[in-house]
């Protein structure tokens, strides 16, 4: 299954921490089962890392998590590619009972 994590920086994070994270980042690799599908670092005051990447091994999200929430405030959501989407959610509204009449 596909997620797609955004990671923000803690208000409490001090600006070393942010800079010794950065450094941490270039050592990190992604724990094993996990396969990265794209990672961005947007120019953003919000949302610091933007990663997209599958796996089926729920221990993988949970090791990613706990390795950056030391700095970061991290949502993981599943997620599907738009074209995915479109298929399937024309299948899924098929099935709907509320709209069969």
């Amino acid at each position: 299954m596909e997620y797609v994590a955004l990671l923000r920086f803690r208000s409490s994070v001090s600006g070393a921490d942010r800079d010794a994270a950065l450094v941490r980042r270039a050592a990190w690799q992604y724990p094993a089962g996990v396969s990265v599908v794209a990672e961005y670092w947007p120019v953003s005051a919000d949302v610091q890392v933007v990663s997209i990447f599958s796996t089926d091994n729920f221990a993988s999200i949970f090791e990613f998590e706990l390795e950056w929430s030391d700095v970061f405030d991290i949502d993981i959501s599943p997620a599907v590619s738009a074209d995915d989407g479109l298929r399937i959610g024309a299948d899924v509204f098929g099935r709907l009972k509320r709209l069969q009449q």
